[in-house]
């Protein structure tokens, strides 16, 4: 098959290569509605760079646009396109579409996540790969999405119930479910928004904070994210994001920062720059993202969680430091400088 549609269009046959390429997106866009239904996220089925290549599928990536790769089953493609220069050219290569931007602004096509097991029992993660190789999420995607950007890993889809996170003390930090008293753990409701982490950061268990969060040390975990936009983001995931605020919750007596970001691919990302500017557009969003929080673990006897700085939703500016400041810890976690414990790095 592979030789006929090569050879098709080496012979310059246009419209059967369009032909092939809408019967791949109407499959693309069948997969991922039937995957969602079932509660699951979408696999795209990409692999790109050895092992049998069955077609070449699209993937938009919100946050990035297209990118295409050959595929195997079981594969989903999450870095491809670019992160924030639209007018970026793309290029083929053996590894998918990779982007011609600075290496901020783009993530090559060949990161790719796959999910084993099944999906809410102990035996189900997703993990990353790269060139046929195990990467991290954590510790090999980069930071910076350029052009003011942070790459976004998303966890937890919004209008889902599973408490699934990026196993930090597991090797290549696969994402996987929570579990508590030997029980997998799910939200009591589903949280309304996309949920999960800033790569390359770390809230230090070993740092005491100031006055304004009652003293509070890190909770050990990276950079929590919330991501506002209108679309659903794949758990896996990984999208540029603008952030607008941040909070600073107090889980337990621990410092668990939540940075509000906002999809750079969403309708209102360009209107939407500071913390303020989020109700105009979204109403109700920041005090909901508050109360979600304050009350979700209650259902399990659990006290509300608190917040510092006067329960306000600190601005843009303040939540670029918070990001700054995770990323020096992490930086010192990993070169030894910070004590990382029971913490997987390469």
């Amino acid at each position: 098959t592979h030789t006929r549609v090569r050879t098709m269009v080496r012979q310059g046959s246009v419209a059967v290569l369009a032909a092939l390429s809408l019967a791949v997106v109407l499959c693309f866009f069948s997969s991922r509605q039937s995957s969602l239904q079932a509660g699951l996220v979408s696999r795209t089925n990409v692999r790109s760079v050895s092992g049998l290549r069955n077609a070449m599928q699209p993937k938009f990536t919100p946050g990035r646009g297209y990118a295409s790769a050959w595929c195997d089953n079981g594969y989903s493609l999450v870095g491809g396109g670019c992160a924030s220069a639209d007018n970026a050219q793309v290029s083929k290569s053996k590894n998918g579409v990779v982007c011609k931007a600075t290496m901020e602004q783009a993530v090559v096509a060949s990161i790719v996540c796959k999910q084993e097991g099944e999906f809410g029992t102990e035996a189900f993660k997703a993990t990353f790969t790269e060139n046929d190789k195990p990467i991290s999420p954590w510790h090999n995607i980069p930071l910076s999405a350029g052009n003011g950007l942070y790459n976004m890993v998303t966890e937890i889809p919004k209008m889902s119930k599973a408490k699934m996170e990026i196993d930090t003390k597991g090797e290549f930090n696969p994402i996987k479910q929570d579990m508590k008293k030997g029980k997998m753990r799910y939200y009591h409701g589903p949280i309304f928004w996309n949920y999960g982490c800033l790569p390359q950061t770390w809230e230090d268990p070993n740092i005491k904070g100031d006055a304004d969060v009652g003293g509070a040390f890190g909770d050990n975990d990276p950079l929590d994210v919330v991501e506002i936009g209108q679309a659903s983001l794949d758990m896996g995931s990984v999208t540029a994001v603008k952030p607008l605020g941040v909070l600073s919750m107090i889980d337990d007596g621990e410092l668990d920062w939540k940075l509000i970001a906002i999809n750079a691919k969403d309708p209102h990302a360009n209107e939407i720059n500071d913390v303020d500017d989020i109700e105009k557009h979204y109403p109700g969003t920041v005090s909901g993202i508050r109360e979600w929080f304050r009350w979700y673990k209650t259902p399990d006897d659990k006290p509300v969680n608190g917040f510092g700085h006067g329960e306000r939703a600190l601005n843009k500016a303040d939540a670029v430091k918070v990001i700054e400041e995770t990323h020096k810890h992490y930086v010192d976690m990993v070169t030894g400088k910070s004590d990382k414990g029971k913490l997987w790095t390469p």
